[in-house]
C-alpha cells in the first residue's frame, strides 16, 4: 500500500466512523396513532420522519448512500459530491457532506422551495438551478465531470445502498414498534415514490420476513411511476416536473421495483394539498404536501375496510414537515396560482369522516 492509499484509506476509515456514530446517537422516529372513529375498527399509525436532524425520510438515504459511496471508494477527502434533488435528499446529503468536511452541491429545478434551499444553504451546500425535472441527471453529471466530484445518483442507488434484509431500515423499525399494538401487523403499509428506494426497501423486507402486509404506493398526478406499475412498461417518461415536491418523477427511475407493490393510486395534486391540511386539524401534526399524497391513499384503503368489515391496521409515513412550504403549500395565493383549489377535496375528506364511505 502506497502512502497516499494509506491516507486515503485512514481518511475513509474516519469518515465511516463519523457517520455510524451519527446513526448511533440518533434516537428512532416517532411512530403516532392517529385516532379514527371507533366503529370503523381500523388503527392508523403515522411515523414521522421530520425528527430527523435533517427534517425528512431522507435523513436515512444519506446516511446509506454516503456509507455506499464510501465503501466503494467512490468519496475520497476532497471529493466534492453532487446530487440531482428535490430538495429533501439535498438538505440530507449536505448535513452528512459538512459532517465528512466536503464540498456539496445541489442540483435541482428553480420551483424548489425557498425553504428547503435555505437549508441546503445552511449545511454548506450550494444550488444548482435547472427549469426542468428531467435535466436535473445531465446537469448534475456535468456540474461533477468539471470538479473532478462524485454524482451521488439517488435515483440509481436508492434501491441498493439500504439493507432492506433489517439493519435498523425504516421497515424494520415500524414493524418493531407495531409490536405492542392490537394489529402488530400491518394490513397495509402506504408510502409515496420519489427514488423508488422506500417502497423497494419495505417491500422486499415484508416478503423476506414473510409478513402478510400488503404494499401500497401513492404517485401525484403526471408522474411517470403509476403508469409505468399499472402498464407493466418501465420505459414511461412523461417528462412533467411533479407539483409535489420530493415525490413523482418525469421518468421511471432505476431504484423503482413495481414486482413488490400490491397497489397503486394516482393522487390528484390538490388532493394531497387537502388532505395534508386535513390531518393538521385531525391529528395536530404539520406535515409536507407528499405526507398529503400519503393520506388520499391510505383513506381508500381504510374505506375499503370498513366497506368489508375488516378490522386491522395501516402504516404510512409523514415525509417531512409543513415548516418547509411556508409560502407555498400553505399559502392560498401560491395554491391559486399554481391552480391548486384544496376546496372540493377537503369536502369529501370531510364526507368520509362523516359517512365512512369513500366518494372521493
Amino acid at each position: 500500500m502506497t502512502t497516499r492509499q494509506a491516507e486515503q484509506w485512514s481518511w475513509t476509515h474516519q469518515a465511516m466512523a463519523k457517520v455510524q456514530a451519527e446513526n448511533n446517537r440518533s434516537a428512532d422516529t416517532h411512530l403516532y396513532k392517529v385516532e379514527l372513529p371507533p366503529g370503523w375498527g381500523v388503527d392508523l399509525y403515522v411515523k414521522d420522519e421530520s425528527c430527523h436532524r435533517t427534517g425528512s425520510l431522507k435523513h436515512r438515504l444519506a446516511r446509506s448512500l454516503f456509507l455506499f459511496a464510501l465503501v466503494n471508494g467512490w468519496i475520497h477527502e476532497g471529493t466534492t459530491v453532487v446530487e440531482a434533488s428535490s430538495g429533501s435528499t439535498a438538505v440530507s446529503e449536505a448535513y452528512f457532506a459538512q459532517l465528512l468536511g466536503l464540498d456539496f452541491t445541489a442540483v435541482m429545478t428553480r420551483g424548489t422551495s425557498p425553504e428547503k434551499i435555505a437549508l441546503i444553504e445552511s449545511f454548506g451546500g450550494l444550488c444548482h438551478f435547472v427549469d426542468q425535472a428531467d435535466q436535473v441527471y445531465s446537469a448534475a453529471a456535468e456540474v461533477a465531470a468539471a470538479c473532478g466530484g462524485h454524482y451521488m445518483d439517488q435515483f440509481t442507488y436508492a434501491e441498493r445502498a439500504t439493507d432492506w434484509r433489517g439493519n435498523n431500515n425504516i421497515a424494520e423499525s415500524i414493524f418493531s414498534q407495531l409490536s405492542h399494538e392490537r394489529f402488530p401487523e400491518p394490513q397495509w403499509v402506504v408510502v409515496g415514490a420519489g427514488t423508488g428506494g422506500t417502497s423497494a426497501t419495505i417491500g422486499r423486507y415484508i416478503r423476506y420476513h414473510g409478513h402478510a402486509t400488503q404494499l401500497a404506493v401513492v404517485d401525484p398526478e403526471g408522474s411517470a411511476f403509476y403508469p409505468a406499475w399499472q402498464s407493466g412498461e418501465l420505459s414511461v417518461v412523461t417528462g412533467r416536473s411533479s407539483r409535489i415536491e420530493g415525490i413523482g418523477r418525469p421518468r421511471v427511475e432505476p431504484s423503482f421495483v413495481p414486482g413488490v407493490i400490491d397497489a397503486m393510486f394516482e393522487v390528484p395534486d390538490a388532493a394531497s394539498v387537502a388532505a395534508m391540511q386535513h390531518f393538521g386539524d385531525l391529528a395536530g401534526l404539520h406535515a409536507g404536501p407528499s405526507t398529503g399524497t400519503n393520506l388520499w391513499g391510505v383513506w381508500q384503503l381504510v374505506a375499503g375496510m370498513v366497506a368489508a368489515g375488516e378490522q386491522g391496521s395501516i402504516v404510512t409515513l409523514m415525509c417531512d414537515g409543513g415548516e418547509r412550504y411556508t409560502g407555498s403549500y400553505n399559502d392560498p395565493a401560491w395554491l391559486a396560482g399554481k391552480g391548486l383549489d384544496p376546496g372540493p377535496h377537503l369536502a369529501s375528506l370531510q364526507r368520509f369522516f362523516e359517512t365512512g364511505v369513500w366518494t372521493g
